[in-house]
C-alpha cells in the first residue's frame, strides 16, 4: 500500500470535523432511517456547535468527564464530537450495563455530568440510575427551575462529583433534565466563547474514557487522545480505501471503539455517509438500510453477519452495491467469510484486530488480500504501529513461527488506564509497548495469527468477558464459598460462560435463582449459560485452581470435542 501523510495528524477530533464538513458540506454526513434522522455535513457540524454551546452553558470544563449511557441514537453521535469541541472526556457506558458496573463506572470515571436514553427494551435506565442514586440531598439550589443559561446541579450522597444527569430520549424523571431544555440552556453561548474553547483542545488531550474488563475483576477505563482515535481512524479507512463516495452500514455499537471509531470516525475523516439502521443490531433492518441505502461497507462481528446471512429477508440481489467493511471481534469461519464475499457481494471486506487499550485497531487485511489470508489471519499492522512478539516468560523478542504475545508501541497506544497507575504499569512497560495478553505468531509474510490468550479472557459473540469480575459479583452471593469461571467452546458465540460454584454448609442455591440474582445486576452476556454446583475444584498441590481441567471436563461433559478442536484451529 502505497504510503498516505495523514492529514489529521496533529489536529482535534473538533477541528476535523470542520475540515470535512467545508469539503463535504452538502454531502450526507448522517442517516438513521428507522428515526428519519438525516443531515448533510453542514448541518451536522451545526448541530455539534449547538450541543457543545449547552455543554459550555452547564458548566462543563475542560477535562471534566462527561458519561454517556445509550443505544445507537443521533443524540449519542452528536455528543461524541460535541465533548470533544469543548474539551471534555466522554466516557462511554455499556449500554447493557446493569446497577452494580453503572454504579462502579459513574464513581470511578468521576463523571460530573450523565447523559442516557430512558429505556431499550427491557432495561430501564431512569430507574437503574436512580436506583444507584438511591439518596438525592434536596436543597434550595437543587430545586432551581431550569432556565436558558443554567440547569439544576444534581447532588447525591454517593456521587459526589456528578452534578447533572440528561434524558436525550424520553421523559426526564425529577432531578433529571430534558435534551430539549439542555439545548434551550446553551441559546446564549457564544461563538466566541465556544471557539476560545475548541482552541484550548490539544491532540495529546485525553478526549475518552473506554472501559473494558480487567482480571481484578472491575472494568478499567482506557484513557483515549485526539491523537490516538484520529491517527487509528485515518489508517483503518485507508486500508478500505474509503472514500467520500463510500456510504457505511454500521450496526455495530456506539459506545465501543468497533462503533465510534472504526465506524464514526472512519466516516468523518472521508467524508463517507455513516448509516445506522437501528438503536441495537437487528438482522433484517440492516438488511434493509444495504439495500435500501445502497451501502457500500457493512460492519459486524461474525455472529451478526451469520445471522444476516440467515435471515428470511436475506435476497443476495439486493445487497449489490456492497463493496468492503470490516469483520472483527472474534475469528470469523471461512465459511462465512465466504458467503459474505459471494452471496453480500463485499469482495473487499477486511479482517481487523486489536483492543480498547490500543484504540482500538492494531492489525489489519487489506482490500486486496486474497480470502485465505483473510480467514486465517489478522492481517498486518497499521501503519506508523509497530508490533513484536515476546516470550512471556522472559521478555526476549522472537522471530517468524513462534508464539508470543503480542505487543505493540505507536500512536494507537493509551496514555493509561485512568486512576489505575499500577494497572497501566502492567499494561504498558517502561519502554512504551502495550502488552496485548494474546499469544500470536508472525508469518514470514508479515501477517499475524492470533493463536491464544495468555489469560483466561472469554469472548462470547464479540464481547471480551473478564472472569474475575464475574467471580468477584458471585461471591457476594451470601450462599457461595467459592466459583470459578471459564469459557468453554460455542458454535454461535465462539464462547459460552460455564461457572463451578461450591456453596458454603448447610446452605442451598439453584440455578434459576442465581441468574435471577444476576440479572439486574450483570449485563446479559455475563451471566453463566452452564452452571455446576461442585464439592471441590481441581487444583494444583498450591491450591490453585486449574480451570483448563474445568474447561476440559465441561467439553467433555457436553460433547463438545468437535466444537473445541474447530476453535482451535
Amino acid at each position: 500500500m502505497t504510503k498516505t501523510v495523514p492529514w489529521v495528524d496533529g489536529i482535534t477530533i473538533g477541528h476535523m470535523l470542520r475540515k470535512s464538513a467545508a469539503v463535504h458540506a452538502d454531502r450526507e454526513a448522517v442517516v438513521f432511517p428507522d428515526a428519519a434522522y438525516r443531515l448533510t455535513y453542514r448541518q451536522f457540524d451545526d448541530e455539534v456547535d449547538r450541543v457543545a454551546k449547552s455543554l459550555i452553558a452547564m458548566g462543563i470544563r475542560h477535562g471534566e468527564h462527561v458519561a454517556v449511557w445509550g443505544t445507537n441514537w443521533p443524540e449519542w453521535l452528536l455528543m461524541q464530537f460535541a465533548t470533544a469541541r469543548i474539551g471534555a472526556v466522554m466516557v462511554t457506558i455499556n449500554p447493557a450495563y446493569r446497577t452494580s458496573e453503572l454504579s462502579y463506572v459513574l464513581k470511578q470515571s468521576d463523571a460530573v455530568a450523565l447523559f442516557l436514553i430512558d429505556k431499550f427494551r427491557k432495561s430501564n435506565y431512569l430507574e437503574m440510575v436512580t436506583e444507584c442514586i438511591a439518596e438525592l440531598k434536596t436543597s434550595e439550589e437543587n430545586n432551581v427551575r431550569v432556565t436558558r443559561r443554567m440547569v439544576a446541579p444534581l447532588a447525591s450522597a454517593e456521587f459526589s462529583n456528578l452534578r447533572q444527569i440528561v434524558v436525550m430520549k424520553g421523559k426526564p424523571l425529577a432531578g433529571m433534565i430534558g435534551w430539549r431544555d439542555f439545548l434551550d440552556g446553551g441559546q446564549e453561548t457564544t461563538d466566541e466563547q465556544l471557539a476560545e474553547r475548541e482552541s484550548a483542545c490539544k491532540p495529546g488531550d485525553a478526549i475518552n474514557i473506554q472501559y473494558t474488563s480487567g482480571t481484578t475483576g472491575f472494568p478499567k477505563g482506557a484513557t483515549l487522545t485526539h491523537r490516538n482515535l484520529l491517527l487509528n481512524a485515518f489508517w483503518i479507512a485507508d486500508c478500505m480505501k474509503l472514500s467520500e463516495i463510500d456510504r457505511m452500514c454500521v450496526p455495530v455499537p456506539f459506545y465501543h471503539c468497533f462503533g465510534c471509531v472504526l465506524g464514526v470516525l472512519c466516516a468523518a475523516i472521508t467524508g463517507a455517509t455513516l448509516m445506522i439502521p437501528a438503536e441495537h443490531f437487528d438482522a433484517e433492518a440492516t438488511l434493509r438500510c444495504i439495500a435500501a441505502e445502497e451501502a457500500t461497507v457493512i460492519y459486524g462481528v461474525p455472529t451478526m453477519f451469520i445471522a444476516m446471512l440467515n435471515h428470511p429477508t436475506f435476497d443476495s440481489e439486493k445487497l449489490t452495491s456492497l463493496r468492503t467493511g470490516i469483520m472483527a471481534g472474534s475469528p470469523c469461519p471461512i465459511e462465512i467469510m465466504k458467503r459474505v464475499v459471494d452471496d453480500m457481494g463485499a469482495s473487499e471486506i477486511t479482517i481487523a484486530y486489536g483492543l480498547t487499550e490500543a484504540s482500538p485497531v492494531i492489525t489489519q487485511t487489506r482490500t486486496d488480500d486474497p480470502i485465505e489470508l483473510r480467514v486465517t489471519t489478522v492481517g498486518r499492522p497499521l501503519p506508523d504501529l509497530q508490533v513484536k512478539l515476546v516470550d512471556p516468560a522472559n521478555g526476549d523478542v522472537l522471530g517468524d513461527n513462534q508464539q508470543g504475545e503480542l505487543c505493540t508501541f505507536g500512536h494507537g497506544v493509551m496514555l493509561g488506564y485512568y486512576n489505575m497507575p499500577e494497572a497501566t504499569a502492567a499494561a504498558i512497560d517502561a519502554d512504551g509497548w502495550l502488552h496485548s495478553g494474546d499469544l500470536a505468531i508472525r508469518l514470514p509474510n508479515g501477517y499475524y495469527k492470533i493463536t491464544g490468550r495468555i489469560k483466561d479472557m472469554i469472548c462470547r459473540g464479540g464481547e471480551n468477558i473478564y472472569p474475575r469480575e464475574i467471580e468477584e459479583f458471585l461471591l457476594g452471593h451470601p450462599a457461595i464459598q467459592d466459583v470459578a469461571v471459564v469459557g468453554i467452546p460455542d458454535q454461535k458465540y465462539v464462547e459460552e460462560i460455564a461457572a463451578w460454584i461450591k456453596l458454603k454448609a448447610g446452605v442451598s442455591l439453584t440455578e434459576d435463582e442465581l441468574r435471577s440474582h444476576c440479572k439486574d445486576k450483570l449485563a446479559h452476556f455475563k451471566i453463566p449459560k452452564f452452571v455446576r454446583f461442585v464439592d471441590s475444584f481441581p487444583q494444583t498441590v498450591t491450591g490453585k485452581i486449574q480451570k483448563y481441567k474445568i474447561r476440559e471436563i465441561m467439553i467433555d461433559e457436553l460433547g463438545l470435542d468437535d466444537i473445541a478442536k474447530t476453535s482451535m484451529a
